[in-house]
């Protein structure tokens, strides 16, 4: 059984799909990628994909299937993973083979000694056009390195920091367990990825190695403000899932910190979506603002005093006027600080 899993989606991505490909093979017969084509038919996405599975019978697999936008080609690779873990490489993103060896190593280290984890972390980079600096989003202050730990072994988190599918490999059954089942045609499904399986992780292991590289900053990118704005019932729909999915979650019996950093999570999620309403600036935007939190409140009206109350909560819930006016200045630091679109 191979170790390791990774599915790239791809749709239209003839221009980049190489380099997220070549970036991943030298894992040879340890890991099997998963080229999905999610419908292209502008370019020789396919083709390509093709080539690549009679070049490396056994380790690479093209799979076609009519669009079902990125979620639905996560759930296609989901469905056709044999590997004990899974990962989601972008195609227009790649990893660095260097450490991807290394982490294969570990996993199947941890495998031969009966001791196997649910989710390994690890760093990525955000490699924006034209930056010469690239910012990395590591956690060695917040989780213990190169052993097992839980949720209760992690430390403080910064506001900076957050666990994305670029840093996260799953254990696959960790994901079936989950039920997890992305919404088809929907931008952003990236959040209830590295959400809804959190409560299944109890055996966590961060490595401190730079892994994953986040190309960010291509015009027709989905992170690209004004296509957020464009897309913003979106992630307004991604945002409610996540919502669902917390306060239907039991987590008595879990380590607390599962809850207090999934909480968290979603307040941040909650934050972004009232951002990008408030850049929108339109009276359908403000209505949206004020019914997503209208729809956590109806879900859980304790939770929604909690992160109303919070800080990010009370900003983006200050009079329309002030929030707009500093909520947009911070969303122009942030952007250019932590590189984040």
């Amino acid at each position: 059984m191979k170790i390791l899993s990774v599915a790239i989606p791809c749709f239209n991505s003839e221009a980049y799909m190489r380099k997220s490909i070549e970036s991943l093979l030298p894992g040879g017969e340890d890991i099997e990628i998963l080229i999905i084509d999610d419908g292209s038919k502008k370019d020789n996405t396919l083709q390509i994909a093709k080539k690549y599975e009679q070049r490396y019978p056994g380790i690479v697999r093209a799979i076609h299937q009519e669009n079902k936008g990125h979620g639905g080609a996560v759930n296609t690779g989901i469905r056709e993973a044999t590997g004990l873990y899974f990962k989601v490489v972008d195609s227009d993103d790649w990893v660095d083979s260097r450490a991807l060896l290394r982490i294969i190593k570990r996993l199947k280290m941890l495998e031969d000694r009966g001791t196997p984890i649910d989710m390994m972390l690890t760093n990525f980079v955000y490699d924006k056009e034209g930056v010469w600096h690239k910012n990395v989003m590591q956690f060695r202050h917040a989780f213990p390195q190169n052993r097992i730990i839980s949720w209760d072994d992690m430390g403080h988190m910064k506001q900076t920091q957050y666990i994305l599918m670029h840093n996260i490999i799953y254990r696959h059954d960790v994901l079936i367990r989950s039920g997890l089942r992305l919404p088809l045609h929907t931008f952003y499904v990236d959040n209830l990825f590295c959400f809804q399986p959190l409560p299944y992780c109890e055996k966590l292991y961060y490595m401190d190695v730079n892994f994953y590289h986040y190309l960010i900053g291509r015009e027709d990118q989905s992170v690209n403000e004004k296509i957020m704005i464009s897309r913003i019932d979106q992630q307004i729909r991604v945002n409610k899932m996540m919502i669902d999915v917390f306060t239907g979650q039991n987590f008595s019996g879990l380590d607390k910190n599962v809850r207090k950093y999934m909480m968290n999570y979603l307040n941040k999620i909650m934050s972004v979506t009232s951002i990008l309403l408030l850049v929108g600036g339109t009276e359908e935007d403000y209505a949206k603002k004020r019914d997503i939190w209208g729809y956590l409140k109806n879900k859980n009206d304790k939770l929604y005093f909690r992160l109303r109350m919070s800080f990010l909560g009370m900003w983006m819930n200050l009079p329309v006027p002030i929030a707009k006016k500093t909520t947009v200045k911070g969303y122009k630091v942030l952007r250019k600080f932590i590189h984040f679109n």
